[in-house]
């Protein structure tokens, strides 16, 4: 047995120790300095990081009390729960002069396709006002499979006509960084079941890679860009345009068994029976195609019956613009829109929702978001109290530095109007299921709203002649990559 050292003689000998090792502290903080100073001075060039600037910036730093709780607070919470204003502890406010009929929220799951939710959104909610009892509910998986097939041929088909080009060439390098994507725009939704049609959810529903599409879009794009590699080659080797369309078509049917294994085969032919808002079949089941049935649903094609507006205060008002190569087909329409004024946008919507018609609408949905209460407002959080700080950009140069874009595609379902008929709050049905937020819908104050929203779609017979007109102007080219335009996912 071991001889227990009494408390005296172990407080005498951590006292030595700490001691001790104070005293090499005091000498080695030094040393460390000098090789420091030394490595840095060696390595600095002008504009970099230097000893000195650092030990300004250093120098500079409060180190207070207050800033110790902060960083102790901080240590162990997230920001967003030290931040959050206590104001937003009140119960939302729920009241909307102005509603459209409400319908069930779906959830798009691990998935980038908002856009087509929120365009499904809108076709069946004009669905059941045109029937007045039916409903309907549309195949994500359906359309997801062309629109993943479309783009894979848009993919092949872009490496091909641009395959005389260096690889190194921003076109070339367009294509090849992002092969095929989940996300996309109203465009894709018009484009897409005009050609394709659709189908009900009950003839094919989802399917586990349609809602976690991450893996599936990983192989795919491996699999693309080693195809496009093989179509620049045989460019290059001067080969017909017959025998690389031969080619094109094979790779097409190796993607089109990846989307079979991963989504299910689309069928061609269904018999399908409506139901009412309780649920109960109506009348007898008929036969159907996928594109009787979109005619069945939508009456007309959506291409020509809407206009896409943008408020982007980078660029002049009352023009229009276009992106480059932004289209989930190759022989689809890239994306124009007019750009207008939040005043004037706010107008438009205000006209459909008193119409009873929603709209696919985007925004940048992650600034300031609870996300337990569904609520966006400016002052959800008080970043700028917690870090000492300001963010005072405003959103034309949010934009400019990609500080700040459309990032989800929402359908725009109701608005709130003061006494003068002026917008209070609007609300959104989201695709991120019935649990989130206010019963699947985000609540958003009107100045939220003019900062955060970029994209609404609507329906021209609630546009003037005026801005129809405008809306025919020729285009101004922007390019893709410009710090506003990624797709909504």
């Amino acid at each position: 047995m071991s001889k227990q050292a009494s408390p005296l003689m172990t407080y005498t000998k951590m006292t030595k120790k700490n001691n001790l090792v104070r005293v090499a502290n005091r000498l080695l903080v030094p040393a460390i300095a000098i090789v420091c100073s030394y490595s840095a001075t060696a390595q600095t060039k002008d504009g970099g990081l230097s000893t000195e600037m650092l030990q300004q910036i250093v120098n500079n730093q409060r180190n207070s009390s207050s800033d110790k709780a902060l960083f102790n607070a901080m240590a162990g919470n997230s920001i967003d729960n030290l931040a959050k204003s206590y104001m937003s502890n009140s119960d939302n406010d729920t009241h909307f002069s102005v509603e459209t009929m409400a319908q069930n929220i779906h959830d798009q799951k691990s998935s980038g396709r908002c856009w087509m939710f929120s365009g499904f959104n809108v076709l069946r909610s004009n669905f059941a006002k045109k029937t007045d009892s039916l409903r309907v509910e549309f195949s994500h998986a359906y359309l997801f499979f062309y629109d993943q097939l479309e783009k894979s041929n848009l993919f092949l088909q872009g490496v091909i006509d641009t395959g005389k080009l260096p690889i190194d060439d921003p076109k070339v390098q367009f294509f090849f960084k992002n092969p095929v994507a989940d996300g996309g725009t109203f465009c894709g939704v018009a484009d897409l079941t005009e050609k394709y049609g659709l189908v009900p959810n009950t003839v094919m529903p989802e399917t586990y890679n349609a809602e976690n599409t991450s893996k599936m879009r990983s192989l795919l794009m491996s699999k693309l860009r080693e195809q496009g590699l093989r179509l620049r080659d045989m460019v290059a080797q001067g080969k017909s345009k017959k025998q690389i369309k031969e080619e094109k078509a094979k790779m097409l049917g190796v993607v089109y068994r990846i989307l079979t294994l991963t989504l299910g085969n689309p069928t061609q032919q269904f018999s399908y029976a409506f139901k009412n808002k309780d649920g109960k079949t109506v009348g007898t089941p008929r036969n159907y195609t996928p594109q009787e049935f979109y005619r069945e649903v939508a009456g007309t094609p959506l291409n020509g019956t809407f206009i896409m507006v943008m408020n982007d205060p980078r660029h002049e008002y009352h023009k229009t613009y276009e992106v480059e190569y932004d289209r989930h087909t190759y022989d689809g329409h890239n994306w124009v829109y007019l750009n207008l004024p939040m005043e004037e946008i706010a107008e438009l919507a205000i006209a459909s929702l008193k119409d009873g018609r929603k709209m696919y609408s985007s925004y940048d949905v992650g600034k300031q978001l609870d996300r337990k209460k569904g609520l966006l407002t400016l002052d959800n959080f008080d970043y700028e109290s917690l870090l000492g700080t300001t963010f005072p950009m405003n959103k034309a140069q949010r934009i400019s530095t990609f500080d700040s874009g459309s990032t989800h595609a929402m359908t725009l379902s109701a608005v709130d109007l003061d006494a003068n008929g002026k917008p209070l709050k609007w609300k959104v049905e989201n695709s991120w299921g019935p649990e989130y937020g206010h019963k699947g819908c985000l609540i958003m104050t009107n100045e939220w709203f003019n900062e955060y929203m970029f994209r609404l779609v609507v329906d021209k017979k609630y546009v003037s002649e005026k801005l129809l007109k405008e809306a025919q102007q020729k285009p101004i080219m922007l390019t893709p990559d410009d710090p506003l335009f990624a797709e909504d996912n």
